[in-house]
């Protein structure tokens, strides 16, 4: 659930909240500029690093839930003062929750969703259910594609899906640099929707269900359609081979893992590198 869920809730409960938000981060900090909490008399939802800042940060904020303070401010260094070692420091934002808090909640989401890396996953079966529950908290816009639409409704509302009876039509369709991920429940679908993906220079990621037989089929297919060069582009199977267990949901904590090393690698100029963790 989205953080603004959340909030959105809360408020048409009528029930007191504060928003917590890094307005800075400066050096090794445990979360990044942006990250935010929603804190409650009696719990809390998201998080801004965990730690003993959160835990200061949820203080002040349910001091100010009891006295009715409408904002607050912290800049908290993160070292030996509170037991943490990171060595950075972070300035925090405290606002009571109210209608332009979740509008600015909002407009946040709306922001990182248009800069999410979009992933397309072909089959809404057991596995791409897996495979997209997986990726939906994750730095992806994921969109499930599937011919049956019985199955996309089963999934959760704010998961995208499209019912298509010629699924390579959201390949054409899709933005440069996505991932496509196929899952379906047919093996001649999955080869026509992997070749029209490989077909594109400009597909991020490639990824397909299988075996090492279906592989050899497939670089069959490929040399037949002309494209036997793009072979070693494909990932199959998808997340690798490190882990032998075929239950949907190890598969795709296996794919969200590969898919966050292809993209946000070591190899990667990424600033969430710097990041220290916290627990």
């Amino acid at each position: 659930m989205k953080l603004s869920v959340a909030l959105a809730d809360r408020l048409a409960a009528g029930e007191p909240a504060v928003l917590v938000r890094i307005l800075a981060a400066h050096g090794s900090t445990p979360r990044e500029a942006g990250a935010a909490m929603m804190v409650t008399p009696d719990g809390s939802k998201g998080t801004i690093g965990g730690g003993a800042l959160e835990m200061e940060a949820i203080r002040k904020a349910r001091s100010m839930i009891a006295s009715g303070t409408a904002d607050g401010f912290m800049d908290v260094p993160l070292g030996p003062a509170i037991g943490q070692c990171c060595g950075g420091r972070v300035e925090l934002s405290l606002e009571r929750l109210d209608a332009g808090v979740l509008d600015g909640v909002r407009r946040a989401e709306a922001a990182a969703s248009g800069s999410a890396i979009p992933v397309l996953v072909f089959g809404a079966g057991h596995t791409g259910r897996a495979i997209a529950l997986a990726l939906q908290p994750l730095p992806f816009h994921v969109t499930v594609v599937d011919t049956r639409p019985q199955l996309l409704a089963e999934l959760p509302s704010d998961i995208d899906s499209r019912a298509m009876p010629l699924p390579e039509q959201a390949v054409a369709a899709a933005p440069a640099q996505a991932a496509f991920l196929v899952v379906t429940h047919d093996h001649a679908l999955d080869f026509h929707i992997a070749a029209s993906a490989l077909a594109r220079a400009d597909a991020a990621y490639v990824g397909m269900i299988g075996s090492a037989t279906k592989r050899v089929r497939f670089n069959r297919h490929l040399e037949e359609a002309g494209l036997g060069g793009q072979a070693m582009r494909l990932h199959l199977p998808i997340g690798g081979r490190q882990v032998r267990d075929k239950r949907p949901e190890v598969i795709a904590a296996m794919v969200a893992s590969e898919l966050l090393v292809h993209f946000m690698g070591t190899d990667v100029e990424n600033p969430m590198h710097r990041l220290c963790t916290c627990p």
